[in-house]
């Protein structure tokens, strides 16, 4: 069965056991975990071995697996100075990933748009855009390694990495620390409105080129501004289900753009799709 989870920061933010029996009365099994959704900040430098094992304990008991912990920052931020920053602070989320569970910590390859690290800006396509990413996973990657958890590169559109193609450049570039990658791949993200009606060969070609070193897939749904929650737009769900089971090995469907009284629907959306296509063996 498909293991299916959504982000933690759907729901109110509060103390992790209450937050995790919010995901789990909704229906998920997983979560990709914010720490700012367990009131804590998402790049908390104070977190300890301790508190990590506490939210692990917290999320279990409910019955939640915290599949991915948030490491986001603007890994190409124009001021160096807050980048190398929240490279240290980062670390820290690394180190204490496998404590409370998680087996990627997830990024944001960054732009250089100063305030939105989600924001399209003319420069991310520079040689210097790139060899700044480059720079930040050089700094990050010996940490992921000794902790024995992944870096989560999802393929956005107002990013460095913002498509399939510059992801597969990503991992081929960096040859056998490829391994120290893991692909979140959002559907969404690689169309729009008007590119929708060729879902099935834009999603098709990145699947195939990605799917090897996926091991999450988002689920939203494709707009005309913006995105929205699974069900309410655009992208086709039995496709996407149908893709997710022809890869390599299980890996979860974590749903995000929605609000928290819509979590069932949207649950119940995602296992109707998900129980038409099983995993290949």
């Amino acid at each position: 069965m498909t293991e299916l989870g959504v982000f933690a920061r759907v729901f109110p933010s509060g103390p992790p056991r209450t937050v995790a029996t919010a995901i789990r009365a909704a229906g998920f099994t997983a979560t990709q975990l914010n720490l700012s959704a367990v009131q804590r900040p998402t790049l908390d430098t104070t977190l300890t071995s301790q508190d990590a094992q506490g939210i692990a304990a917290a999320f279990t008991a409910a019955g939640v697996r915290i599949w991915g912990l948030s490491g986001t920052f603007n890994a190409i931020d124009p001021d160096e100075s807050a980048r190398q920053q929240a490279v240290e602070a980062c670390l820290n989320v690394i180190r204490c990933a496998p404590d409370i569970g998680a087996e990627v910590v997830t990024l944001c390859t960054g732009t250089r748009d100063p305030i939105n690290m989600w924001r399209a800006h003319t420069d991310n396509t520079s040689k210097q855009a790139w060899a700044d990413l480059r720079a930040t996973l050089d700094a990050l990657l010996p940490t992921a390694d000794a902790a024995g958890v992944r870096l989560g590169i999802e393929p956005e559109p107002g990013n460095v990495i913002r498509d399939a193609a510059a992801a597969a450049l990503l991992l081929q570039q960096l040859g056998d620390d490829a391994r120290h990658l893991a692909i979140v791949l959002d559907p969404a993200n690689l169309l729009t409105v008007d590119t929708a009606a060729n879902q099935e060969r834009i999603l098709g070609v990145a699947f195939a080129a990605l799917g090897s070193h996926t091991a999450a897939v988002h689920a939203k749904d494709v707009v005309a501004f913006g995105y929205a929650a699974p069900g309410h737009g655009s992208l086709d769900y039995d496709l996407v289900m149908r893709l997710h089971a022809t890869l390599p090995r299980p890996v979860p469907v974590i749903a995000q753009d929605l609000v928290a009284e819509d979590a069932p629907r949207v649950h119940a959306f995602l296992q109707t799709h998900a129980s038409k296509h099983r995993m290949q063996a």
